[in-house]
């Protein structure tokens, strides 16, 4: 039998997220959240030298709704987190628990060989964990 311990990233992280461009506007980046029913948007990179970045759904109510700016007038890179803290699909969940507790995260891309794979949440970790150590 597995332990919790034992798990990797690959095995309980959400194979679904939706990647967009910087440039895009707020109002166009929540459009595309909704169609893809994902909480977070992985913005792309801009150049192979470049990073992703990420944009919750979080700073989009602290950065553009609670400051009164304008969803259409507001570009994604504005309010974006960059950066993004990446994780490899072979990480043990347990540091990657650790991992979003020292740099205050609650989800990340899951990134293979410089290729988004999915993303994963505390949530992921938790239940998706859960479950797997339930069925063994």
């Amino acid at each position: 039998m597995k332990s919790h311990s034992s798990r990797k990233v690959r095995t309980v992280m959400s194979d679904t997220y939706a990647i967009v461009d910087g440039l895009m506007t707020v109002e166009e980046a929540i459009g595309i959240a909704r169609e893809n029913q994902v909480k977070a948007l992985i913005v792309d990179k801009r150049h192979d030298e470049d990073e992703y970045g990420l944009v919750l759904m979080n700073d989009i109510a602290k950065k553009v709704l609670a400051k009164n700016r304008a969803p259409a007038r507001t570009n994604v890179y504005e309010i974006m987190s960059k950066p993004a803290l990446c994780v490899s699909p072979d990480m043990n969940v347990k540091y990657c628990a650790r991992l979003f507790e020292r740099f205050g995260v609650s989800r990340a891309p899951v990134v293979e060989e410089g290729r988004i794979l999915g993303m994963v949440s505390y949530n992921n970790i938790v239940i998706k964990g859960m479950v797997l150590a339930s069925d063994q």
